[in-house]
């Protein structure tokens, strides 16, 4: 077994974590805030637009079973990567879609398959998801973990949004 981490932000990390939670090869997934400047940040903090975080999700993978190239892939499915200031309905800075890359090999696929997203022509606007090397990763809340079996419920109506927009735009 050969465990890497993924670091992905991409809206509200209630919506990130159920795609890539059922997943064979993946042992982990934990919701939480990255790419700020405040250590150890609370909910209410990243929300406030005060620290410079951003909602993310962090991956825990088996590389021989689910490779960072697969991930990345899915993250794509999950976001709209032409929009910079959240995701759907999640709006502000805090949602905003980033891959964070641990690796000079993460950066390099995360950036492959980016520029291979663009050259699809699949999106009218510009492809605005930024690549940017991993920060401190802190997590979030108990209750903001699992979400999606928590609250069904609600988790259901966010993901409506999504599968609505990758309908439209996924080809």
């Amino acid at each position: 077994m050969a465990i890497e981490t993924a670091i992905f932000a991409g809206g509200c990390f209630w919506c990130m974590v159920q795609p890539f939670d059922s997943l064979d090869g993946i042992e982990k997934v934990r919701s939480g805030y990255t790419g700020g400047h405040t250590k150890n940040p609370t909910y209410e903090q990243v929300l406030s637009h005060t620290t410079g975080h951003t909602e993310a999700v962090k991956i825990w993978f088996d590389s021989e079973k689910m490779s960072y190239n697969e991930l990345v892939e899915i993250y794509w499915e999950q976001t709209d990567p032409t929009d910079a200031m959240g995701q759907f309905q999640d709006r502000g800075d805090n949602y905003r879609p980033v891959i964070f890359v641990n690796s000079p090999e993460q950066r390099k696929i995360a950036e492959k398959s980016k520029a291979a997203l663009i050259a699809s022509k699949r999106f009218d606007e510009p492809i605005v998801t930024k690549i940017e090397d991993a920060k401190p990763f802190y997590e979030a809340e108990e209750y903001h973990q699992d979400f999606y079996k928590k609250d069904p419920a609600r988790e259901a109506l966010e993901m409506a949004q999504r599968s609505q927009f990758k309908a439209d735009n996924w080809r």
